[in-house]
């Protein structure tokens, strides 16, 4: 039985400017503003949450089945998902695209600017979740705001529990449609900025959308997790990392590791444990699909950090 995974597959391109954003923008001259900056340093990465989740969930010995859309470019990325055995059933072609790609511009102060083109994934509302077969668990992740409420719709028709995830599409899903999701979702997964920004678009508190689904987590960093479930409230502590090199698709790692543990019967603060000790493994590494640890090597991390064996 498989994990099906919705959301999007995209190219990050990182770029490093060796100087400061303020050293060339003047303020006075905002109004008119055109200004390039060398960045000698670039890597691409394999990126988007739906990709970032299955390869996490593929490190655990999981099945995933990736629901996504792509451009013609799409190439070197189904490329990625080959080697690591990554099933590309329904990852959708759509012709005259661009898969989605985010342009990062990093400063010496670390300020960034960012531009961000979605591409094929607006068109992720093509693909009908009725096509996967098999599916006992599923996720809608950040995607194009159609594709999501379509999946999730579809998901609750069929009976297949899911988690609803809306990330960086919550400035573009209206209170409606979050509610609708969350109404039909059996749980959902938010940061804290996004569980504010939530009550903000819905007009409901934190405890009133927790108490719309089976189990609400909240994921503060640093500060670990906390997790609601049955009106009680329960904070998990985070995992101490080898080291905190890059935190791009940490909130990915942490997912795969709830769905993981949700898909095995688990209860949600195992499974939290369990995504605390993915999150920690991922941001000591570069980009969301570089971490490499055996699965052995995960169950040691989180019998160190809980005192107890994952499995």
């Amino acid at each position: 039985m498989s994990i099906l995974v919705c959301g999007s597959i995209a190219y990050d391109s990182i770029m490093v400017f060796p100087d400061r954003f303020r050293n060339h923008i003047l303020p006075e001259q905002i109004h008119i503003l055109n200004v390039s900056f060398l960045v000698p340093d670039m890597r691409r990465e394999f990126g988007g949450c739906a990709g970032n989740i299955a390869y996490s969930l593929k490190l655990l010995g999981g099945d995933p089945l990736i629901m996504a859309t792509v451009g013609e470019d799409a190439a070197p990325y189904r490329y990625q998902l080959q080697k690591l055995g990554l099933r590309q059933d329904h990852v959708r072609e759509v012709p005259g695209t661009f898969t989605a790609q985010c342009f990062i511009t990093t400063d010496l102060d670390d300020n960034q600017i960012t531009a961000f083109h979605p591409g094929a994934m607006l068109h992720s509302h093509l693909n009908d979740v009725g096509d996967a077969k098999g599916v006992k668990l599923g996720i809608v992740s950040p995607d194009g705001p159609d594709g999501m409420l379509r999946h999730a719709r579809g998901l609750a028709r069929l009976g297949v529990p899911f988690v609803f995830d809306p990330g960086q599409a919550l400035p573009v899903l209206g209170s409606e449609a979050l509610l609708e999701c969350l109404q039909l979702a059996r749980y959902c997964t938010v940061n804290d900025y996004e569980a504010r920004l939530m009550c903000e678009k819905t007009g409901r508190s934190e405890a009133e959308l927790a108490a719309m689904v089976e189990g609400f987590v909240v994921t503060l960093g640093a500060e670990g997790s906390r997790i609601h479930r049955g009106g009680e409230v329960q904070n998990l502590p985070a995992v101490e990392p080898d080291a905190i090199v890059d935190p791009t698709g940490c909130g990915d790692a942490y997912r795969a590791g709830l769905l993981y543990g949700l898909a095995n019967g688990w209860d949600m603060l195992k499974a939290g444990r369990l995504a605390a000790v993915m999150g920690a493994l991922k941001i000591a590494h570069r980009g969301g699909q570089n971490h490499m640890p055996a699965r052995d090597d995960i169950a040691a991390r989180y019998r160190q950090a809980f005192g107890e064996d994952a499995w």
